[in-house]
């Protein structure tokens, strides 16, 4: 009979702690999400800054020949991702598709000039920057005028700034009440057994030698748990990559491993610090205490 109710009390404590691993790495993947996708949003700006064209457009006396080399040459200059030089009949392409196929035939000749297309990097991408850059270009001699989205630069600028205050906001929030969840999870765990604390406290046992046990069970606890949840946001990014190639990119893989190792410390410390501090209260509660 005795040995019946130990199953059963060890079939119970196994439950208890699967679903306690369980629950804290469902916690630790939402927190591992947030720091990935807040850690991704300085990529996801930058992209969407590199993609934001600069057209230079050139002057009609401009051959084509000195517009290759004229983008040639902003190629190779320092911030800037790329020049790509567009040609008169790529113009007249374009603008019959935005203004339809009879536009151009009211002109003798084409009213289309040469152009370079620039991408540049993220960082230079701000209204300071960008005005900086048309007044340098617009004192060279091929140059007749300097165009991109001034609107939209300074949208997206103010855009990324609230973002990104939103997003520390939330990643703050949601590492204290996941702290707090982790926390309550590990303090019923160990509350369960709250009885055999107070027997081995009364038989002399110090506090230290009463917690060892439960911080080295909630140190493997949160370690599990960690690992747990490193595997989800893996299959997850598993998924994305499948899915867009292109979302896949933005993610910055050091900084996703980071995150990974991040979590199972996480897990390891905030399990082993509510580990201590239950039993040690624990341990110093009177026996009428133990009952509420």
């Amino acid at each position: 009979m005795a040995k019946k109710e130990q199953n059963i009390i060890r079939r119970r404590l196994i439950r208890s702690y699967v679903t306690s691993v369980i629950s804290i790495s469902l916690v630790l993947t939402l927190v591992g999400a947030a720091l990935l996708f807040g850690m991704s949003a300085g990529n996801v700006a930058s992209y969407f800054k590199e993609n934001m064209a600069v057209s230079l457009i050139l002057k009609q006396s401009v051959t084509e020949k000195a517009a290759k080399a004229f983008a040639d040459s902003l190629s190779a200059a320092p911030n800037v991702k790329s020049a790509e030089y567009i040609s008169r009949e790529r113009g007249e392409e374009e603008l019959e598709a935005l203004l339809g196929e009879d536009f151009l035939s009211v002109f003798e000749s084409t009213p289309v000039p040469v152009s370079v297309e620039l991408r540049l990097d993220g960082a230079m991408v701000s209204k300071d920057s960008l005005s900086l850059i048309k007044a340098r270009f617009m004192e060279d001699a091929m140059v007749e005028e300097v165009v991109y989205q001034e609107s939209t630069v300074e949208a997206l600028n103010a855009n990324i700034k609230k973002i990104a205050l939103l997003l520390s906001a939330f990643i703050l929030v949601l590492l204290v009440i996941s702290s707090a969840l982790i926390n309550n999870t590990v303090r019923l765990n160990i509350y369960a057994r709250r009885f055999t604390i107070h027997t081995m406290r009364l038989v002399g046992a110090k506090s230290s030698f009463i917690s060892r046990p439960f911080v080295r069970q909630a140190l493997i606890q949160g370690a599990v748990a960690g690992l747990l949840a490193d595997i989800i946001l893996i299959a997850a990014m598993l998924w994305v990559r499948s899915s867009s190639q292109l979302l896949y990119s933005l993610f910055d893989k050091t900084l996703a491993a980071v995150v990974m190792v991040g979590l199972v410390l996480l897990g390891m410390l905030i399990c082993s610090l509510s580990a201590l501090l239950v039993t040690r209260k624990i341990s110093y509660s009177s026996k009428d205490d133990l009952y509420y």
